[in-house]
């Protein structure tokens, strides 16, 4: 029997339609994983189950939940949850954890400290009572992600929606909370609607697989058989944009050395973050640099650009003591693309404005016409319109804004990019464009990348060369072939362990 059934649903916004008249069932004691690009109705149609569309989204179609028509706001709580993609934009920062549990607790069945202790354990956070009494800042992003899930079972739903609950998530802490959610489904007997751009979490979660494509549903059914034949191009085309573990790393020649760190050190208040790091990076080569969250990989990019400065050792740039080079001269070339392009992107600034202003600051081009030329031309090399340059960060989808933020760094032609999970969050299909974009640039430039990531697949695409961190210190350091056939590091094994193939 189906639990959940969407008939004919068509969602739209003004005149644009986001939903285009789709049908699923989310049968008893089952999980389904929707399927499909950023823009192609999935968090649409979740939202639509439960009622929480936006003033002015117009919804036809029926959602049939145990073959009754009920309202969304019914469903809320007691009959459906969800868990959302970002527990850090969905917690409210000023009231503790437990204040927020026990809210929805009091709302729902009167119950409040005891009751939410007892689900802070069984949803695995380590000593849940003191840790209630903590601010969701207080806690890591899988810390925070279990207390999000823990407020989504606390009425004890009969349907789970789990939208995008582990892509901003480390490999091992992104298994943790797909073991714990399938351990909660399997003993609360929930079903789950699991909703990801991530195919080969979908193997791993999922008995049946729905794959839409603006607004559309392209091809439905069970996990195991859309994968071994998919009937849908767009379909297979997701399914090769995947990085897989088994592909070949990619081999460039040796080149003179123009990073060398010996010893770098950072410490903050007394608390070391990155624990004498050594390394070389040549020219036209990737370093990929992987590791948990906190492991220090951020800071030890930050130290490579001078965005922090080192507590110990050196950093040396073409041989020379970076404390020796012209912070100018220095910025002009290293360049860093973080993770998250629309906080990076001042909104304020249009395009156009976003990529001339360094070469005005470090003298690029004769004039203003002949930089805008220049940012004209950057646009077409990262693949968008010229017609770009007159709009906002915001009138862009994350993978046009990405794009952008690497045309930023490319504006100044440095020697050398930092790459901070700067494709971690986005879609198969947008990450391969990305991906495949910064390879032909360093082809084309002869550029070097330090290139951080948590997803060992990504990484195994990109580099040459591998440094694993684990609590601020470099525990396995090679080549990529080497240290992927045979890991040395136990940390290393566990990485590899966890990667969703």
């Amino acid at each position: 029997m189906s639990l959940l059934s969407v008939r004919d649903l068509r969602v739209s916004f003004g005149g644009a339609e986001a939903v285009k008249g789709i049908s699923f069932d989310v049968p008893e004691n089952t999980t389904v994983a929707l399927v499909g690009e950023s823009g192609s109705g999935k968090s649409v149609t979740a939202l639509s189950i439960l009622g929480l569309l936006p003033k002015g989204a117009r919804t036809r179609g029926e959602i049939l939940f145990e073959g009754r028509n009920v309202p969304g706001k019914d469903l809320r709580g007691a009959q459906v949850a969800m868990i959302f993609q970002e527990p850090m934009s969905s917690l409210n920062p000023v009231f503790s954890v437990g204040f927020q549990i026990g809210e929805v607790l009091r709302e729902r069945r009167g119950l409040s400290r005891k009751r939410s202790i007892e689900l802070l354990d069984e949803v695995g956070l380590a000593e849940p009572e003191r840790k209630l009494d903590r601010y969701p800042f207080q806690l890591s992003g899988g810390e925070q992600q279990r207390v999000m899930i823990a407020m989504a079972i606390a009425c004890e739903p009969k349907l789970l929606i789990a939208d995008e609950p582990t892509s901003a998530l480390d490999v091992t802490v992104q298994k943790q909370i797909l073991e714990l959610i399938a351990a909660l489904q399997r003993r609360r007997r929930m079903s789950m609607l699991f909703i990801t751009h991530d195919l080969a979490l979908v193997k791993q979660v999922a008995e049946q697989v729905v794959v839409m494509r603006a607004g559309e549903i392209r091809e439905q059914g069970g996990v195991a058989q859309v994968y071994a034949s998919p009937r849908d191009d767009y379909t297979r085309m997701l399914l090769d944009a995947r990085p897989r573990l088994d592909q070949p790393a990619k081999r460039r020649p040796s080149a003179e050395t123009i990073l060398e760190a010996r010893g770098l050190a950072k410490s903050f208040d007394g608390h070391p973050a990155v624990k004498g790091a050594s390394f070389k990076l040549a020219r036209g080569r990737t370093l990929g640099l992987v590791g948990e969250s906190g492991s220090g990989k951020t800071t030890l990019g930050l130290l490579v650009t001078r965005l922090h400065q080192a507590s110990g050792g050196e950093l040396r740039f073409h041989g020379e003591d970076v404390r020796a080079v012209p912070p100018l001269a220095f910025k002009r070339r290293v360049q860093i693309v973080f993770q998250n392009p629309y906080a990076s992107l001042n909104p304020r600034f249009s395009i156009g404005q976003t990529l001339t202003e360094p070469m005005r600051i470090h003298g690029i081009g004769a004039d203003a016409a002949e930089r805008r030329t220049l940012a004209g031309a950057l646009l077409a090399k990262v693949g968008l319109p010229e017609g770009a340059l007159f709009k906002y960060p915001h009138e862009f989808s994350g993978g046009q804004r990405q794009r952008i933020a690497i045309a930023r760094a490319l504006a100044l032609r440095p020697e050398l990019v930092i790459c901070d999970e700067a494709v971690s969050a986005l879609d198969v299909s947008i990450q391969a464009q990305l991906l495949n974009l910064l390879r032909d640039l360093q082809d084309e430039y002869a550029m070097s990348y330090l290139f951080i990531s948590h997803d060992l697949a990504v990484v195994k695409s990109m580099a040459d060369e591998v440094m694993v961190m684990k609590d601020g210190e470099i525990v396995e350091h090679g080549g990529v072939e080497e240290i992927y056939a045979a890991p040395a590091h136990p940390y290393t094994r566990a990485l590899l362990a966890a990667v969703p193939v």
